[in-house]
């Protein structure tokens, strides 16, 4: 063999491997890129945003799509919830973040809790690493947006006329000049591609152990609870899709949310399950 095969055929071997790790991204450290911490980011990088409604008929999230659960005066949990997606909270401070046993990291960025799912994290606004704050003040600011846009909708009759018991309801937006129950299990029937928009000039109240149900491959992501008033939903009930509050959500013992839980003053959780869409 020539001297020159003996150096030529290691270097296109290495060269070869190079290659193959770029373009499949297998790097050293496993983590597919430049073995950046979770910690040294932001929000929409870390936790699992989970897919958002797309089309003309949606209602724009912004960057608050990067939580399942986003606040501006607390977020409070009674131990063990389970919460798969991140949580933040603007302009309230990590000290409103309550019951989450919060663990922190060095570059004082986020924290962890064993109620939240890995990968996802919990912010508030005085966490002085990465760009918290900033990313923070932009997701309430467009949380603030989208429910404005999510009332300014055109919308139908009320359905049941604010009693929502029993029904079945096809896609589109609909409007509650009064105060909204849901006394027993309803239906959202209706495609992938489908959107709902509910519009309530006063509160939601779901009663225990009640579920509203998609239907027709119906999806959480695509369904808007535009609400006024205050949100209360039933011990062990069962809640999808996203819920723009202008005040508070309670979650009862127990109740379940697949969904995101956006709103204007705070979130208070129960023992409760909720799931990034």
């Amino acid at each position: 063999m020539y001297k020159s095969e003996i150096i030529f055929k290691p270097l296109m071997l290495t060269m070869t491997l190079l290659m193959t790790a770029l373009t499949t991204g297998c790097w050293m450290d496993g983590s597919g890129g430049a073995g950046v911490s979770a910690a040294a980011v932001g929000p929409a990088s870390t936790g699992p945003v989970g897919a958002v409604c797309a089309g003309a008929s949606c209602v724009p999230l912004g960057t608050a799509a990067n939580y399942v659960i986003l606040a501006k005066t607390g977020v409070s949990t009674v131990p063990g919830s389970v919460v798969t997606g991140n949580v933040g909270l603007s302009p309230a401070a990590r000290t409103f973040l309550t019951g989450w046993s919060l663990i922190s990291e060095p570059t004082d960025t986020s924290f962890s809790s064993t109620q939240v799912a890995v990968p996802g994290r919990l912010y508030a606004a005085d966490n002085v690493g990465g760009t918290t704050s900033v990313d923070l003040t932009t997701a309430v600011g467009d949380m603030q947006t989208a429910y404005t846009a999510a009332a300014g909708k055109a919308g139908g009759p009320c359905p049941g006329g604010g009693i929502m018991s029993g029904l079945t309801i096809a896609p589109g937006v609909y409007t509650c000049a009064n105060g909204v129950t849901i006394p027993t299990n309803i239906t959202l029937s209706g495609t992938a591609t489908d959107v709902w928009v509910f519009q309530f000039a006063q509160g939601l109240t779901q009663s225990a152990a009640t579920q509203v149900t998609l239907a027709g491959g119906a999806l959480p992501r695509n369904v808007f609870w535009q609400i006024a008033g205050a949100v209360d939903i039933g011990t062990t009930a069962l809640m999808q899709g996203v819920i723009l509050s202008q005040t508070a959500i309670n979650l009862q013992a127990g109740a379940k949310m697949n969904g995101r839980l956006l709103a204007q003053s705070a979130v208070t959780l129960n023992q409760n399950t909720i799931t990034v869409p």
